[in-house]
């Protein structure tokens, strides 16, 4: 039976299509946030039900169906189009081979809906799958991404390097950040490294542990630790919480942190304006005698 129906189907391709490219052309499905064109969208309602009948007629070939579902994942199309519209690939086929019979019993109408289960069914999970393991993969790539950018250690002169930490920090993202450190300092040949806070909204007991475990991780292995970007509310929770801050130095701004770190590293800021004007008032007592 499910043979001599599949036969039905293919030998009326033609009519089939036709009918399931009206009922789509009605619906117009979950395109209308798509920046699609009528033309773009009823070539590629003819490519889809193509690659669906390549499918039937193929025994559950899905070569055609991957080359379209991977285009159309590229597109930015929802999966909601492929899914909706095999749907109405069920009911129009379901119903011409309705039409087509002549006896129609109960018994019939199940072997009917059963066989064209048997087509569809594959297809659909076969296209849930692949937009399930693209989008995976995406998510994926834009978390590793997140996570080179949440705890990133840039090195400004010589010896110092700058970890700028923005938004909250868990217990995952603590681990990072101690790697981070400590891959960085070794990298970078680090003396000091600057540990700025001033875009972490909150500073709890447990932001304040990770930080503090960071920075004695960091003095393990020979480097300074200066934490900056203290702002006065956030000074007065690490009082009020009674976390101890002493074995490490911090500052207020990224500026006079720098500042620290300079002086550590036997260096200085030096306003050259003050020293021209020293030498210009030299050269002129020169010019004078």
């Amino acid at each position: 039976m499910d043979k001599l129906l599949q036969e039905i189907v293919l030998d009326n391709s033609d009519e089939i299509i036709k009918k399931w490219l009206g009922e789509i052309a009605d619906e117009k499905m979950n395109t209308k946030s798509l920046p699609v064109s009528e033309e773009l969208f009823e070539s590629t309602n003819r490519e889809f039900v193509n690659a669906i009948f390549s499918s039937v007629e193929q025994q559950g070939s899905f070569d055609d169906l991957h080359d379209f579902s991977e285009r159309l994942i590229n597109l930015g199309w929802p999966l909601s189009y492929l899914t909706e519209g095999m749907q109405a690939f069920r009911r129009v086929t379901t119903n011409f081979i309705l039409e087509k019979s002549e006896n129609v019993d109960t018994e019939f109408f199940k072997q009917v809906v059963e066989s064209v289960d048997i087509w569809v069914d594959p297809i659909v999970n076969f296209l849930v799958s692949e937009y399930s393991g693209s989008w995976e993969n995406t998510v994926s790539l834009q978390r590793m991404a997140l996570q080179e950018l949440s705890a990133p250690l840039i090195p400004v002169m010589e010896g110092i390097t700058v970890m700028p930490l923005i938004g909250t920090i868990d217990t995952e993202r603590a681990k990072l950040i101690m790697e981070n450190l400590l891959d960085g300092v070794m990298k970078h040949n680090a003396e000091v490294v600057l540990i700025d806070i001033t875009g972490v909204p909150v500073v709890d007991t447990m932001v304040a542990h990770h930080i503090i475990q960071a920075a004695e991780a960091v003095r393990l292995i020979g480097a300074d630790c200066i934490l900056v970007g203290i702002r006065p509310e956030i000074a007065q929770t690490i009082v009020n919480l009674g976390i101890d801050l002493s074995n490490f130095p911090t500052k207020s701004s990224l500026q006079k942190g720098f500042r620290s770190a300079l002086e550590i590293t036997d260096r200085k800021v030096i306003d050259l304006k003050k020293d021209e004007k020293k030498i210009e008032k030299i050269l002129d007592s020169i010019d004078k005698e």
